[in-house]
């Protein structure tokens, strides 16, 4: 018997013995198993054991039995997500990038690897624990870690000598947030795109589509079930100059 129909074999006697969470545990680790996507841009260095995800996944576990209403799902997106969130960008012409919440930086890391080498990504992040790892764990020139909410955008980008983002990635839980947090959070992001830059948002629910409508003028949508939670995605474009 091969190896894969082996590991099959083992998982079903296992799950009929002790539960169903053993098969739901195997089908997690296929779904975060990380992409092969070629990497056009410079290559993301690890810090030691960085490479592991059990570390990162359990990090960002940890960090949702904290702060539930702060990330949303306890494991972080999966390589369909990832891919679709990403889709509509056109990497030849995005030099500024920005990420909201990027967590343990599964998003973050294939960004990289699709970026322009003369790029430049901007991270922000509340969480501490988050912002230490991303450090210490990707070593890219053209990534930046800022430890700041989502609604300080245009100062940070305007810190770090940038007037405009041409896209704006977003995982963070709009539903969750005081409604005054998540208006300011909306307008200061259409304030800090480019003309016709691009906001790409996922969530588990569809909860902030009318205030995304009431902000940007052109809203579309898409979804993503191979994911744990299955995600709704919104392409939100800003106005042409």
């Amino acid at each position: 018997m091969d190896s894969a129909a082996w590991r099959g074999e083992r998982v079903a006697v296992k799950a009929n013995g002790a539960g169903n969470h053993i098969i739901v545990m195997w089908g997690l680790h296929e779904l975060l198993r990380p992409s092969n996507t070629h990497d056009v841009g410079a290559r993301t260095m690890k810090a030691p054991n960085s490479n592991k995800p059990d570390g990162a996944a359990l990090l960002f576990a940890r960090n949702f039995l904290r702060h539930p209403r702060m990330l949303g799902s306890i494991v972080p997106s999966s390589r369909f997500l990832i891919r679709r969130l990403l889709a509509p960008i056109d990497w030849s012409q995005a030099r500024v990038v920005v990420e909201y919440g990027p967590g343990v930086g599964v998003v973050t890391r294939q960004i990289l690897r699709n970026m322009r080498p003369d790029a430049v990504l901007i991270v922000i992040e509340t969480n501490p624990e988050f912002v230490a790892f991303l450090r210490s764990a990707i070593a890219d020139p053209r990534l930046k870690v800022v430890e700041a909410p989502a609604d300080e955008v245009v100062d940070i980008l305007r810190d770090s000598g940038y007037t405009s983002a041409d896209y704006i990635i977003s995982g963070i839980p709009f539903s969750t947030m005081a409604p005054d947090v998540r208006e300011r959070t909306l307008r200061y992001t259409q304030i800090a795109l480019a003309p016709g830059g691009v906001f790409l948002v996922f969530q588990f629910s569809t909860r902030v589509l009318p205030d995304l409508r009431r902000v940007f003028r052109d809203v579309r949508r898409r979804f993503e079930f191979l994911n744990v939670l299955p995600a709704h995605l919104f392409i939100c474009r800003a106005a042409p100059s």
